[in-house]
Order: C-alpha cells, then sequence, then structure tokens
C-alpha cells in the first residue's frame, strides 16, 4: 500500500516502466514479459492512482471497429497495450450458485429455494444507451460522477455492451466491474448495412478469417464473447456461410476464450429475410443449435411463449437457452415501472430474460427536467438516479435468481464506481468528482430501494457511504455461501451515527449462520448479533457478539480497515468482532439493524464491510477476553423450521 501511494503521481509510461514495461518516443506503450502472475499484477496496478500522459490517454479510451478492413487488419489504437495490466480477469469463484429469494430485502424471515438444472434461469443484460462510447469510455476518469451505473450485479448471468457500431468493444470500466462480481461481458458484432456482411461470408476462408479476428479482440482485451445480431437481408447463396459464421465463432470462442459464449438475437431467418419471429421456431431455430443461446425481440405475446416451449422441447435443449427479450423502454410491450408483468410471463415458462436498456432509469430523468449532460455531474441528478434505478431493479427482483458471494477474504467500500470526491478513512481528499467504474467495490446482493441509500456527501473509504432508512427492522445487505471449515469468522464494519452521541442509538450487523452440512428437509439457523454491548449472549436462535478491543494478530485486519482510533476520520467507528464455533459453518446472510429513540433525526452510515475466515493459529493468537466460542452444536441452539418457512 506504501509503495502505491508513491506511485499516484507517476504517469503510466513511467509506472509500467517500474513493473518492466516502456514507452516508445511517440508515448505508444510496449507490452513486457509479466513477472508476476497477471491477477496479481492486475491487483497491484489497480491500487495506483493512474495519471496517463496524453498519448496514452488516447490508446487506454475504448474503441468500436467500424469496418472489415480495420477488424482484419486488427487496427486498434491499443493493439500494443498488454490489457492484463487494466483488466481484471473474470472469477467465477467469487460467486456460487444462484438461489431464489423468498423476500429478498427481508433479512430474518427470507427462505431459499436452490436453483437447480429443473428451474434454472438466467439473465442477460444488454446495455444500450444513447450509443454508449459516453463517460464510460474513458479508461482513467471524467468528471461527470452522476452518469448511468449499473450495480445489481448477482442477478446478472451475462452482460452486454451494446452500441450500433460494427463490432462494439466494451470499455475497461465495464470489463472490472462486471468480472469483480463474476459476470462474464459480451460484445456486440452487429450488421446493419450488406456490404460488410457480404465481404464476411464470400468464402469459408473469409468466414474464418472473421472468426479468428473476432476471437483476437476476445482475448486481447480480455471480454468473453459475442452477441450477433444480423440487421440486413442475406441472400440466399450465403445463408450457408453465415451458419457457418455462427457455428465457428461459437467453437472457436468457447473452446480458446475462457468462459467463452456466443449469443445470436432473433433477426434473419433460414430463408435469409430480416423478420423477427419474437419466439423460437424452425425458422430461426439453426442459429439457436449453433450457438449457445438465442436473444428473442422483445415483441413477443403469449402465443409466441407457448410456440417457443414447444420449439424447446422438439430441440431436446433446456427453455433457460431461450432468452426472450424485454425491453425496458416498453417498445412493444409495457416498460419502466410496469416490467414485472412481462418478466413474471417470462419466468412463469421457465426461461430466461434479456433486458434491453436498462439506461432508462437514467436517460428518462430528462422528462422530469434533470440536467443528465451536465458533463461535471449534478447531485440531485445523481440522488434522483440511484432512486429510481433501485425502485426500478427492486420491483422485477421476485422474478430473478441472486447469485451469493462464496470467496473470502470480503471487503467492500459500497463505492459504485463514481463520487464527487474520494476518502480513506473517513478523511476525504481535495481531489476533483470522478467517474471511473473500474473503481466499483463488491455491491449490495439485493436492491437497497427503500432501507438504505448511496450517500456521496460521506464515506469512510471510496467515495459513497450507505445511509440506512430503515429502522424499523433488520435488511439484508449481502447473500453469501462463505464456508469456513475451521469455524472461525471475523467480521469488521466501520459506522458511524451523524450528530449522535446517544447511547440509545445502536448499530447492529446481523449474521446469518447455518451448519456446514445442508439438511434437505429441515432448516437450521443462528443469528449472529455484531453490536456495541457490554457482554455476550447465547440463547437459542441468537448470539449478541461484542467488538474485540485488543489488537488482531497482524495480517488478519484488512488495510484498509484499520482497528486504531486514530486513524478514523471524524465520527466514524470501526469493530472487529471474533468467534468460534464448536463446528464448521456457513455463513448465508448478512444484513444491518439500526435502533434510535423515537423523534431522533439521527443517521446511521455503513461505511465498509469485512468478512474473514481467519486460522485456528489466528484464534489462539487473539489475546483477548472478547473473542467467543459460541457452542451451537454442542449445546444445540440452531433455530429449526422446515424448508420452505
Amino acid at each position: 500500500m506504501e509503495q502505491a501511494q508513491a506511485n499516484e503521481h507517476l504517469t503510466l509510461g513511467e509506472q509500467l516502466k517500474g513493473q518492466g514495461g516502456n514507452t516508445d518516443n511517440a508515448g505508444n506503450l510496449v507490452a513486457a514479459e509479466a513477472e508476476e502472475p497477471a491477477n496479481e499484477s492486475w491487483k497491484n496496478a489497480s491500487q495506483r492512482s493512474i495519471i496517463c500522459q496524453e498519448e496514452s490517454i488516447s490508446q487506454l479510451e475504448a474503441e468500436a471497429i467500424k469496418d472489415n478492413r480495420q477488424l482484419l487488419g486488427f487496427q486498434v489504437r491499443s493493439r500494443n497495450i498488454d490489457w492484463r495490466r487494466f483488466v481484471q480477469p473474470l472469477d467465477t469463484s467469487v460467486r456460487s450458485e444462484a438461489v431464489y429469494l423468498g423476500r429478498q430485502a427481508d433479512l430474518l424471515y427470507s427462505p431459499r429455494r436452490p436453483v437447480t438444472e429443473e428451474n434454472r434461469r438466467e439473465l442477460l443484460v444488454c446495455h444500450d444507451m444513447m450509443g454508449n462510447y459516453l463517460e464510460d469510455r474513458h479508461f482513467h476518469s471524467s468528471e461527470k460522477y452522476d452518469d448511468y451505473r449499473f450495480q445489481h450485479w448477482s442477478a446478472v448471468d451475462y452482460f452486454c455492451y451494446f452500441s450500433h457500431n460494427y463490432v462494439t468493444i466494451p470499455p475497461s470500466g465495464w470489463l472490472n466491474a462486471a468480472h469483480r462480481h463474476g459476470v462474464p461481458v459480451l460484445g456486440t458484432f452487429i450488421v446493419e448495412a450488406p456490404g460488410p456482411l457480404d465481404e464476411v461470408l464470400a468464402s469459408e476462408e473469409s468466414v474464418s478469417r472473421t472468426v479468428a479476428a473476432l476471437t483476437r479482440l476476445c482475448l486481447h482485451f480480455g471480454f468473453e464473447g459475442w452477441l450477433v445480431n444480423v440487421e440486413v437481408t442475406v441472400p440466399q447463396r450465403n445463408m450457408p456461410n453465415l451458419y457457418r459464421f455462427v457455428r465457428e465463432l461459437t467453437s472457436n470462442t468457447e473452446s480458446r476464450v475462457p468462459h467463452g459464449r456466443v449469443f445470436w438475437y432473433d433477426s434473419v431467418t433460414e430463408s435469409g429475410d430480416l423478420n423477427w419471429q419474437n419466439e423460437l421456431n424452425a425458422r430461426n431455430a439453426e442459429f439457436f443449435r449453433r450457438s449457445h443461446g438465442t436473444l428473442i425481440n422483445y415483441a413477443w405475446s403469449d402465443q409466441h411463449l407457448d410456440r417457443s416451449a414447444r420449439q424447446v422441447e422438439q430441440e431436446g435443449s433446456q427453455r433457460r437457452r431461450v432468452f426472450m427479450g424485454l425491453d425496458v423502454f416498453g417498445r412493444s410491450r409495457k416498460g419502466g415501472f410496469h416490467t414485472m408483468e412481462s418478466m413474471d410471463k417470462i419466468a412463469g415458462m421457465g426461461f430466461s430474460a434479456g433486458i434491453f436498456a436498462p439506461g432508462w432509469s437514467f436517460e428518462t430523468l430528462r422528462t422530469y427536467g434533470y440536467n443528465i449532460k451536465n458533463s461535471r455531474g449534478d447531485e440531485q441528478t445523481n440522488s434522483a438516479f440511484l432512486a429510481r434505478n433501485e425502485a426500478w431493479w427492486a420491483r422485477i427482483w421476485p422474478a430473478l435468481a441472486t447469485h451469493p458471494y462464496r470467496s473470502l477474504p470480503f471487503y467492500t467500500d459500497f463505492c459504485v464506481g463514481s463520487g464527487r470526491r474520494s476518502y480513506d478513512c473517513g478523511a476525504s481528499d481535495s481531489g476533483r468528482s470522478f467517474f471511473n467504474l473500474s473503481r466499483q467495490s463488491l455491491q449490495p446482493s439485493v436492491p437497497l430501494d427503500k432501507n438504505a441509500v448511496h450517500d456521496f456527501e460521506t464515506a469512510f473509504s471510496g467515495s459513497c457511504s450507505l445511509l440506512v432508512a430503515n429502522y424499523e427492522r433488520a435488511f439484508r445487505l449481502f447473500v453469501t455461501d462463505f464456508t469456513l471449515t475451521r469455524g472461525v469468522l471475523l467480521l469488521g464494519y466501520a459506522y458511524k451515527f451523524g450528530g449522535a452521541g446517544s447511547e440509545d442509538h445502536v448499530f447492529e450487523m446481523v449474521v446469518r449462520v447455518t451448519p456446514l452440512r445442508r439438511n434437505d428437509r429441515l432448516k437450521e439457523e443462528l443469528y449472529l448479533v455484531c453490536r456495541e454491548h457490554n457482554g455476550w449472549t447465547l440463547a437459542p436462535h441468537r448470539c449478541v457478539l461484542y467488538p474485540v478491543e485488543e489488537p488482531l494478530p497482524p495480517g488478519i485486519v484488512h488495510a484498509k480497515l484499520p482497528q486504531q482510533a486514530g486513524r478514523q476520520g471524524e465520527g466514524w467507528h470501526v469493530r472487529y468482532f471474533l468467534a468460534k464455533f464448536d463446528g464448521p459453518v456457513r455463513v448465508e446472510d448478512i444484513g444491518v439493524m439500526c435502533h434510535r429513540p423515537p423523534g431522533s433525526k439521527a443517521e446511521a452510515h455503513l461505511g465498509a464491510v469485512f468478512v474473514e475466515g481467519p486460522t485456528l493459529e489466528d484464534w489462539a493468537a487473539t489475546r483477548s477476553q472478547r473473542k467467543e466460542e459460541v457452542d451451537v452444536y454442542r449445546q444445540n441452539m440452531w433455530k429449526r423450521s422446515p424448508v420452505g418457512n
């Protein structure tokens, strides 16, 4: 961390030179042999505040490809840049298999239902906003902190960056935000004029050259595949090569690109006609067979759903490979805040969903008088967007599956990838506002809606904190699948009550723990309440812990969440809780419960959360009377109820 701070004023070229890279006189970056694994290299680089040289900025800015000459010649500005330095690789181990939640925000009474092969539905989000390549095209940052951001990654299986350029390459900010949450990203191959496609389909060799060029782009820039959208009539003589193109692209992407996927958009039929079917049927089924799935045009009806189901059965395939399109702007079907009506129909038939243009929640703010074009950002626009976006996702969440976080250690400061300023241990810098999706931290697993909001006025770390809005009941923040085989849990968090100071104001983190071995018929759980407390309590179904005051062993405290009071900004408190169970356990939920006296206007903020599963040696090395041994097995303290309740 000290080295990262020392490097924060180096130019991009100087930093790469220090890592084994160099620049030529024109400012072009030359890729160097990595002296460390790509993941570690990226993590080190991600900690730096990089000030780019003017020449480097243009090379790192996202770009689209306009024609086949540019595509086949690999004519991209960053052709000599090793993007592994700047793009976090996709790590699907960050999250586990999805679950269906009974009540997404309710922490105490929310049953989980596992996703199986029989009931699996997936979600493809297609980000198509005002042509794209806007503020998000910048590698480093812009100052427009209120621009559109996506946060609800836990429900997403694939994220597509869409524009109407011939070949759309996703910007690095989107790649980093999605990959950090375990979500693969697709670019777009779209044909809206016949000339380029005629060149591709001229021969089997031209097909193979194009497939190789598209695969090279995935590998160079670090994204996972393609949405193929052919929006022109295809001469019948070219149809065999169009089928060949889809098959070869799918095969190459799957075999050469980690987690590679290719999806076909419902457009051209077997005759070559541009004729959107709004369903899967015999006229477009060949594209379904040759790709990983089909995104159906959004003008479907109940009858289209029925016919699609019959076609899937004839194909001997799964309905989840059919993504029924849903346009949030409401073209052809109800959209906006009435989208759930269509989502219910899709889910009820067992199909996956493909959401077009979720940026609706930002774009339509101008209808209500908000200035979404302010180059410096606007706080009223920012707050309105965040509230509107949360409300929209909260409405459709019951139809979606949620992927729990799985990897430890787990840390977040809730940064959404933009801010009015930056914070460290509660203290703000004097820097400018920023929009940089690469800085986005892990986000809550479910929409916050009316429970909390991202607050840009104060933060512990990053750029924002969570301002609690619900003081009536416990609410969920994270759906998790943290396995503690040694039975040792360390939880840390930063919080404050603004303007408070009364002992009657209480901030609690609530953790739901279950046995490691799941019971198919009986749900067993224990709630840990982590709060300021003068003692600890173990009662049936509930254990109250109080914070460890003595220094924890070196290495298990997160660097951005220090124990020392002197390193924390005014009003912020950092608390760590350490517990050891008498057997292996699983952490399945983490939430918040705040109490304040009637009439109090004090506002609670949560600034950061850290979870780790320390070793038994770390447990033994902690010299504190406030570490707790929880005999949940020996004393039979589990709360038991039938599965499904």
